[in-house]
């Protein structure tokens, strides 16, 4: 498993829009699972599950993305899942740390003012 928890700045839909596309552009075998989003007074969220194929693991990885924004204040929590083949321990994490990186630019772009 990988994880990436930070602060970003910036407009939600630009944020969540650029961290779909770099997942999405990241991989030739990336989709979207799924998707969820809340809406309550000042505050928001957004879930997107991806799957995409890992060469390494030979297996499919997830990526778990949820975007927050409450009082103008963005976070998010992006975490990746799978890629193992191991039936006791975890292995080989390098699918998952590769899937994760291919939005690893875009939250950089957002983290500073």
């Amino acid at each position: 498993m990988a994880k990436i928890q930070q602060e970003l700045y910036g407009n939600f839909d630009m944020i969540l829009n650029a961290l779909t596309n770099a997942v999405m552009g990241g991989s030739m075998s990336a989709t979207l699972e799924d998707s969820s989003d809340f809406y309550d007074r000042d505050s928001r969220c957004s879930v997107r599950v991806f799957e995409r194929y890992s060469y390494w693991g030979k297996n499919r990885v997830s990526l778990s993305l949820t975007l927050y924004e409450t009082s103008g204040h963005v976070f998010i929590s992006a975490i990746t899942s799978g890629g193992s083949q191991a039936l006791f321990f975890k292995i080989n994490t390098f699918g998952e740390k590769a899937f994760l990186d291919t939005i690893r630019d875009t939250i950089n772009a957002f983290s500073y003012r």
